[in-house]
């Protein structure tokens, strides 16, 4: 079983300073795709070029102490793409692509973060370009390899992936357009279709079992009170090879929680 996860540190050096990396070692994914590193090469270099004996390989944010992606890997990339080409988001540090290419197939691994708009209305216009922007990104990547992108998202898609969906319908992260953009790319008219969301194409009836963050305001996390933020979007053929599933909720390395996709793959 080749076993990759998501998670989305908020801080690689707040997480490590919760055992995040024991875990890791414990888990012993195969890759783990992390977001919001919150550090530059600087800060990476002598103590976080691994993580649990994995390498890793970065796509760090202009700004410091801000955003930041990654993906740590026991396993060589034939290639590593830095950024996907978009002159106003890559400066963030959005999107790191290894690829793991052989005469036989053309296999990508993909780590983003989407951006938030939750701050205003200024961040939530960014997020719609981005969305407009990325969207043709993958479709064009779809159309010439497989690939499978884990990330931290930032939409719920369904009713089904938030708690109390009701009161958040005019909040960014569930507004009609970012699920309207979900449902766009799961269900894309080209041929072959869209891109398919693991979790749920494993669990397509789970609901509160299913989030993966937690506002850090009142109780939501003890009351579980949550959003399912962070995905794994796969071609449908390694879609098809999705055999596991979880989320770990048994120790809280920040305010999202690591979901590992287990696939009948070989590397």
């Amino acid at each position: 079983m080749f076993k990759i996860t998501s998670l989305n540190l908020n801080g690689i050096r707040s997480a490590t300073s919760k055992g995040v990396e024991a875990w890791i070692a414990r888990q012993a994914p195969d890759c783990i795709c992390v977001q919001e590193l919150k550090a530059q090469a600087p800060d990476i270099a002598g103590r976080f070029e691994e993580l649990a004996g994995l390498k890793g390989h970065f796509h760090f944010a202009a700004k410091k102490g801000y955003s930041g992606v990654g993906i740590y890997t026991r396993h060589e990339p034939s290639d590593v793409r830095v950024g996907y080409g978009c002159n106003e988001f890559d400066p963030e540090g959005r999107y790191v692509e290894l690829r793991f290419d052989t005469p036989a197939r053309r296999l990508s691994l993909i780590s983003a973060y989407f951006p938030s708009g939750s701050s205003g209305e200024e961040r939530q216009l960014a997020k719609y370009r981005f969305l407009a922007n990325f969207h043709p990104h993958l479709m064009g990547l779809k159309a010439e390899r497989e690939f499978i992108l884990c990330g931290d998202i930032n939409i719920a898609h369904s009713q089904a992936d938030l708690k109390n969906w009701r009161s958040n319908q005019k909040n960014s992260g569930f507004l009609p357009e970012e699920r309207a953009w979900m449902t766009k790319l799961l269900h894309a008219s080209d041929a072959g279709g869209g891109l398919v969301d693991v979790y749920r194409h494993l669990q397509p009836d789970t609901t509160d079992a299913c989030y993966t963050w937690w506002s850090n305001r009142g109780q939501a996390y003890a009351n579980n009170v949550g959003w399912r933020l962070d995905y794994h979007l796969a071609t449908p053929a390694l879609a098809a090879l999705a055999r596991t599933e979880h989320i770990y909720k048994g120790e809280k390395f920040s305010d999202h929680a690591p979901i590992t996709i287990g696939y009948d793959l070989t590397f």
